[in-house]
């Protein structure tokens, strides 16, 4: 099992046997975003090293509607539908909130936390590895063909320049993973769940990776890997990460939503639109990256309860 590995199923490196991942730590002083930073900087793993090591540099990528179309986490709990792990009525509400978010065109960090913890109280108990292991099989069946490839080729270009590319996302840290992986990055910043001997606890560590929770996971992440931030690059479609796009020194805005595109103006910084016309308005779904995080979660939290009853 690999290292990554290990730290999601919440095994110690000492060989002493199984261990509490995250449980009961206690964080004096600390606000929950710089928790659920110096949390998902201590799970992020390296996947790929550069070929070209330029040590210094790197790339950051938010993923839902800036790499992806769409949340990853909503893509996530279609393909349980998919599955047929839950039925109709579920979808139903998961559109409907969906919806309630697009219109709203606002996120609440104390909703968005409070709707993702009621979703992981859904998967206390199951395996962490089960849930990788549908993570793995979904991005592959449902995920890929999402991906924009104008950001992946952003990407590339640092990969290319033999700098280091992380995935930055409130998505869960285990399928932030796999989709780093699939598509050839170094490595992701992710929401962290508490997990107990390789079992979710239902609970998070800090909170969700939102906002300036990104900025700090950076930080913390920048201070591990030696890396000089104003050599950095962020790239992200939403003005909720402007934390994580001014702490580096090369930001830039990916199918910008109109906060973040009159903020990229005024600042001058590069504005990249892969999208075609009102077509982005269709499958750019949720416009708040909180939103598909929420429905996704809920859903995928009422499928595995659903699952373990049956």
């Amino acid at each position: 099992m690999t290292r990554a590995g290990r730290l999601m199923a919440g095994i110690r490196e000492d060989g002493q046997g199984p261990r509490r991942l995250w449980a009961g730590a206690r964080w004096p002083g600390r606000s929950g975003d710089a928790v659920a930073g110096a949390a998902s900087a201590a799970a992020a793993q390296v996947e790929q090293p550069p070929p070209i090591p330029d040590p210094s540099a790197g790339a950051f990528f938010d993923v839902d509607n800036t790499l992806m179309r769409g949340a990853s986490i909503y893509h996530f709990a279609r393909g349980l539908a998919a599955r047929k792990m839950f039925g109709p009525r579920d979808l139903a509400e998961m559109a409907w909130k969906q919806i309630y978010f697009r219109v709203r065109g606002a996120e609440n960090p104390d909703h968005i936390d409070a709707a993702r913890e009621a979703a992981l109280a859904f998967v206390a108990g199951h395996k962490v590895s089960d849930i990788v292991a549908l993570c793995e099989e979904i991005y592959d069946e449902d995920m890929a063909n999402r991906i924009w490839e104008g950001t992946r080729e952003l990407a590339q270009r640092h990969l290319e320049a033999g700098q280091r590319v992380w995935l930055v996302t409130a998505t869960p840290v285990e399928l932030a993973s796999i989709i780093a992986r699939r598509l050839g990055f170094t490595g992701a910043l992710g929401t962290v769940a508490e997990s107990v001997d390789g079992e979710y606890t239902g609970r998070l560590v800090g909170g969700l990776l939102h906002g300036p929770a990104k900025a700090e996971a950076i930080r913390a992440l920048a201070v591990r890997e030696g890396l000089d931030l104003s050599r950095c690059a962020a790239y992200s479609d939403s003005a909720n990460d402007l934390p994580m796009l001014e702490l580096v020194g090369h930001p830039a805005a990916v199918n910008p939503d109109s906060d973040l595109r009159a903020q990229a103006r005024a600042q001058g910084w590069p504005v990249h639109d892969f999208r075609s016309g009102r077509k982005a308005t269709l499958i750019a779904l949720p416009a708040a990256a909180g939103a598909g995080a929420i429905a996704g979660g809920v859903a995928a939290g009422m499928a595995l309860r659903r699952r373990a009853r049956g």
